[in-house]
């Protein structure tokens, strides 16, 4: 462990001259995630769980389950944890910074590919949505979309803030693994 005593110059450290932020990591483990993510949705859909309304009838009490719930909330933690520690683990390794820092900036690259993620899924979403006329459904039916709607809501809000978390740790995890690796193999010059 490194206690920041390492520095060749107080004046002069070649690390504080880069941006702190490493994109191509993040927009990797971002990429990561998403395909990860449609990955295990097609296996839960493979497995009989329906992630999709009827189209056209619309939307039925059926449509949305606890189960299906469960399942979006796994498949969120587990895609977001492989992109975050892609993230943490395919970020350069700076060597004259303090390992707080090294620890604090690897959680922070897995929380950006969270967010990147996150973003792109949004846009996907925007892009295969409907755009045209939407029928005036029956207010009983109004009602029990409302209902599904808050329940998706809830399961999607718990699956958010726990694969946030998880990608910010998968990337801490990345990142020690990085640095145990370049303690290993760095061959001294």
């Amino acid at each position: 462990m490194s206690n920041g005593s390492d520095f060749m110059s107080p004046d002069v450290a070649p690390d504080e001259t880069r941006s702190a932020v490493s994109w191509e990591a993040i927009l990797a483990g971002a990429a990561a995630t998403v395909a990860v993510l449609f990955v295990l949705l097609s296996l839960c859909a493979g497995f009989g769980l329906k992630m999709t309304p009827r189209w056209p009838g619309g939307v039925s009490a059926e449509d949305f389950t606890p189960i299906l719930g469960a399942a979006f909330v796994a498949c969120q933690i587990l895609a977001s944890m492989l992109g975050g520690y892609l993230a943490g683990r395919l970020r350069t390794k700076w060597l004259h910074v303090h390992d707080h820092e090294v620890h604090f900036r690897d959680t922070a690259h897995g929380l950006l590919a969270w967010a990147a993620s996150v973003v792109g899924l949004l846009l996907l979403g925007a892009l295969a949505a409907p755009t045209g006329p939407a029928a005036t459904p029956a207010p009983a039916d109004m009602v029990r979309a409302a209902h599904i709607g808050a329940q998706l809501s809830l399961f999607l809000g718990i699956g958010a803030l726990a694969s946030a978390f998880s990608a910010s740790v998968a990337a801490a995890i990345g990142g020690m693994r990085r640095d145990d690796m370049h303690k290993l193999y760095r061959t001294p010059s």
